[in-house]
């Protein structure tokens, strides 16, 4: 246990303070909390800042899976020892990585009444699927990318809160007039799309690119199959499957030639892409009000972000980077509490994007015009390349500002 206090002890003296934006929203009064995310995003950065604020110091300990020690010791008896020792809150990172670690997750909670649990895991992972019956235990947060709003506040020394999505559109000309008073919004905006997604920039943009390279290897050869149970041999075919889609973006999917191209039967195909989104990797977008066909083919495929982009393809479709900063940022914002189907942005017929079936989004260039849209309601133009907007018309960056 000592060794364990001594590696905390040398883990949060390398914690900085600047704190994502889920720190505040955890209740820490919960005795059994999930943070699931993709890798890289700050998740263990997060459990280390809660432990350092803990009221009681030691009272709380923070272990990772990936410590030889737990490829020979049971997690729950560990618990059981820290607990009789004084512990109060056991901080257990990567947990996916322990084998049914939702029964022994499960057995702390209900064997153990007087300690809390804490556990970070992938965005992979499916908690009702769960060995052990965590639905009624567990308080699941997810960890999402930077906002560009953390973004500027990480870099800048700011200290902007979110706005809604209603606020945006109602005052979006003196909300982001009040940003730019001393910001070169567009500049920031233009790196934060290159190099401002995961929190490790903070640590350096010179090999930014190649450290997200590993991270993309990482999920796709050692998260994915771990987690769902996805054969070694197909990994090789899923990269293929991913640098084609994001060499082709926007790309509006032909399921029969994608198949033929990478070698993957079509229910397997499907399958991949749902894991890539669940993974962090893709946004998959279905055209609204299509009953029945939800549940086939996504009709546009995007990456989940743009730093993605800039890591994996060589060349930038400006338009594309613009439409999938936007989806990015809504569904973000959105996903605290998921529906059964995620509505909040969908494809439609004119204009790009309908966002919670109400609002319509044209997604171009500071010379967009409102041609396409004129005669809907709720319709906007989310506008590149533009400090503040007039109108309908709202500067893109906005956006970043959601969460």
């Amino acid at each position: 246990m000592e060794e364990f206090f001594a590696e905390q002890a040398r883990l949060i003296k390398t914690v900085g303070d600047k704190k994502r934006y889920l720190y505040d929203a955890i209740d820490r009064d919960l005795r059994c909390i999930g943070i699931l995310g993709a890798r890289g995003t700050g998740k263990t950065t997060l459990m280390l800042q809660m432990v350092k604020e803990h009221p009681t110091g030691g009272n709380a300990l923070y272990v990772s899976i990936d410590s030889p020690y737990f490829q020979a010791h049971d997690l729950f008896e560990f618990a059981r020892t820290f607990h009789q020792h004084g512990g109060e809150v056991l901080f257990v990172d990567e947990v996916h990585k322990y084998p049914d670690w939702s029964v022994h997750i499960k057995a702390i909670y209900d064997g153990i009444p007087g300690l809390r649990v804490v556990f970070t895991g992938s965005s992979l992972l499916k908690i009702a699927k769960q060995k052990g019956d965590l639905s009624r235990r567990a308080v699941i947060y997810h960890l999402h990318g930077m906002s560009f709003r953390e973004y500027i506040n990480f870099t800048r020394q700011t200290t902007f809160t979110p706005f809604s999505l209603e606020a945006i559109l109602a005052d979006h000309q003196a909300l982001a007039t009040d940003i730019c008073r001393d910001l070169k919004i567009l500049r920031l905006f233009k790196q934060y799309l290159q190099a401002g997604y995961y929190p490790f920039f903070l640590e350096g943009e010179n090999y930014y690119r190649l450290r997200l390279r590993e991270v993309i290897n990482h999920i796709l050869e050692v998260d994915l199959p771990y987690i769902s149970s996805i054969e070694i041999r197909q990994i090789a075919k899923i990269k293929k499957l991913l640098y084609m889609l994001a060499v082709t973006l926007p790309f509006a999917p032909n399921i029969v030639k994608l198949a033929e191209a990478t070698e993957i039967s079509r229910p397997k195909l499907y399958e991949y892409l749902e894991h890539l989104q669940d993974a962090k990797l893709l946004n998959l977008l279905r055209r609204r009000g299509r009953g029945y066909a939800i549940l086939t083919k996504p009709d546009k495929i995007y990456l989940e972000n743009g730093n993605l982009m800039h890591a994996i393809a060589e060349n930038m479709n400006t338009g594309t980077l613009r439409e999938l900063f936007f989806v990015n940022q809504l569904r973000n914002a959105f996903s605290a509490h998921p529906a059964l189907l995620d509505a909040t942005v969908e494809l439609t017929d004119r204009g790009d994007f309908m966002v919670k079936s109400m609002f319509t989004f044209e997604i171009g260039g500071k010379s967009k015009t409102y041609n396409q849209i004129s005669d809907i309601s709720n319709s906007f133009i989310a506008a590149d390349d533009i400090e503040t907007g007039f109108g309908n018309k709202i500067p893109l960056w906005l956006f970043g500002f959601l969460y």
